[in-house]
């Protein structure tokens, strides 16, 4: 077997069109003249039988739906999930896990400082069905079902905008991105759609992957400005730009080996028009969008 990922999601939260929102982007999608996209969150599988989660995203009963190698079967409560795997604790990568409540035996995989955030939720999901709840960034890393083997890497430290004061000083760090390899084939991962900015540790992880899924919530430093209202900004919101000074994009450009993938995309960012020069300048580089439901095979 070999290493497949399924893109269940790839806007960033609110997804889109976002619901309040009436840009042109969003306006465009309404009247269907850009593909609508859900919040993101991906799945991944070793063996085609074990399923793991990238995320929880809100719109997961629907994801879950569309993708038939995730239905359950064949038993009446039987199903191909086995865990989820968090890269931080923002609500549109959590709240999905509401959606799994029932589902016993599950292993959610999350930092420290997202673990600690997380009890009362974790008690209330508990109270369905037990599930274990294992720290990320284990030394050595983990081994899931279906033969992968998996590490967690800091690559942010942005608090969700719900953690009480007194708790966003947790040690540990907030957001991580997952090195996922296939020991069989060689196949090698690197989910990272929460990305405060670029470091050597993205360098390090880029090079040893087949395919890279990354942070691109916004074009620009000043898109929100410039699409919504001005003084909007994402300098707060913890997403690295694609382009700009210090953006992804021209750091990608050193791997050209790996595929290049952009994700979590924000409902005001112009990659999201396959016709516009945004997206053409990004294709330039070899980094790619692509649609809900993509399979990808490593």
């Amino acid at each position: 077997m070999v290493v497949k990922v399924v893109l269940l999601g790839t806007a960033a939260g609110g997804g889109f069109p976002q619901w309040n929102c009436a840009c042109a982007l969003c306006a465009a999608a309404r009247d269907g003249r850009l593909p609508s996209r859900t919040q993101e969150c991906a799945a991944v599988t070793g063996n085609g039988r074990d399923w793991w989660l990238l995320n929880a995203s809100p719109d997961l009963r629907i994801q879950l739906a569309a993708t038939r190698a995730l239905w359950p079967g064949p038993g009446p409560r039987d199903t191909p999930l086995r865990g989820v795997l968090l890269t931080d604790a923002e609500a549109d990568h959590v709240t999905g896990l509401t959606e799994l409540r029932g589902a016993a035996g599950l292993k959610i995989y999350a930092a420290p400082p997202v673990r600690a955030v997380l009890a009362p939720a974790r008690a209330a999901l508990d109270r369905y069905a037990p599930w274990e709840w294992a720290d990320s960034l284990a030394d050595g890393g983990f081994v899931l079902a279906g033969g992968l083997v998996v590490t967690a890497h800091p690559v942010g430290v942005k608090v969700p905008k719900y953690v009480p004061d007194q708790a966003s000083t947790e040690p540990g760090p907030w957001v991580t991105a997952y090195r996922v390899e296939d020991l069989a084939t060689g196949g090698v991962l690197v989910y990272a759609p929460c990305v405060g900015a670029w470091s050597p540790v993205l360098d390090g992880l880029c090079a040893e992957a087949g395919c890279v899924l990354l942070d691109g919530t916004f074009f620009a430093a000043d898109e929100m400005g410039t699409a919504v209202r001005p003084g909007a900004g994402q300098a707060a919101m913890g997403h690295l730009p694609v382009t700009g000074p210090q953006g992804s994009l021209a750091a990608l450009a050193r791997y050209p080996g790996a595929r290049r993938i952009y994700t979590h995309l924000n409902n005001t960012n112009p990659l999201l028009d396959p016709a516009s020069p945004a997206r053409a300048r990004v294709a330039g580089y070899g980094a790619e969008i692509l649609p809900d439901g993509t399979e990808l095979v490593l």
